[in-house]
């Protein structure tokens, strides 16, 4: 039995989409989550930035003693995970990849969308993945413009994010695809207006938090080191941004917990 915390880092509060995930399947662990929010977002960045962001930030959350690292940011992954894993080869360290994988195998039209950073879609491991499943099936590679910033403002309810959802996502409504695969922690904060736009249409919109709690669920079991059953899980909030910003992360966090009871 090990109590210490899981670590979960994003670019700024996209992870928190991930964050959710884990509560809802492991309420004994607690979690300490780091949002950069001083370097975001990471999207249009050089990989070598990124990288450096990436392993400050991990940096930051080993010397708060956490027992496994969750890299709640699809674009930090693909530019560090592998090297994340190499300077703290004990520790598990767990990247996100879009869905495709399930998107493509679940695709009767053979047309998917993927909706990611610029960086994501463009980095080797994205493409090397759609490579791998996507061999008969179209993957529309699609920028959410906007999309971060909007969550980062906390507008994702707004006119404004209706606006930028229909311009991204509306021209998707007459290329025949049947999923659209979330690739940015960020976006499932704009789900239900993602969702409102493609109603009717046959799409399923498909992220991959609950699969990156799976995964994390077995790590633990894998290592010994879940929390004791019943274990009371403290929740901590950490920035590189000002400490507005961390109470804006915390308070979050707290209105998903309400929203979950």
């Amino acid at each position: 039995m090990d109590n210490r915390a899981i670590g979960v880092y994003d670019s700024g509060f996209g992870g928190l989409s991930v964050w959710r995930e884990l509560r809802r399947l492991l309420p004994d662990e607690s979690l300490t989550y780091l949002g950069d929010g001083k370097n975001c977002p990471y999207g249009g960045r050089p990989k070598e930035d990124i990288a450096r962001f990436a392993q400050e930030a991990v940096e930051r959350l080993v010397a708060e003693g956490v027992k496994l690292v969750v890299v709640g940011c699809n674009t930090a992954t693909t530019a560090a995970v592998e090297l994340l894993r190499e300077r703290w080869s004990q520790m598990p360290i767990v990247g996100l990849e879009p869905a495709v994988k399930p998107a493509c195998l679940e695709s009767k039209t053979r047309r998917i969308a993927v909706l990611a950073t610029e960086h994501s879609l463009r980095s080797d491991m994205f493409l090397a993945t759609a490579s791998r499943y996507a061999s008969d099936v179209e993957v529309l590679k699609v920028v959410g413009d906007g999309f971060v910033e909007l969550v980062e403002r906390g507008a994702e309810r707004s006119a404004e994010a209706m606006e930028a959802v229909r311009r991204v996502v509306g021209p998707l409504l007459e290329q025949r695809i049947d999923k659209i695969v979330l690739g940015c922690t960020h976006y499932p904060f704009l789900r239900p207006l993602i969702e409102e736009v493609v109603a009717g249409q046959g799409i399923d919109v498909i992220d991959s938090g609950e699969a990156v709690a799976r995964r994390v669920k077995w790590l633990l079991e894998r290592y010994d080191i879940v929390a004791e059953v019943g274990h009371r899980a403290d929740y901590r909030f950490l920035s590189f941004a000002d400490e507005h910003y961390r109470q804006r992360l915390m308070c979050r966090a707290l209105s998903m917990i309400e929203c979950d009871k």
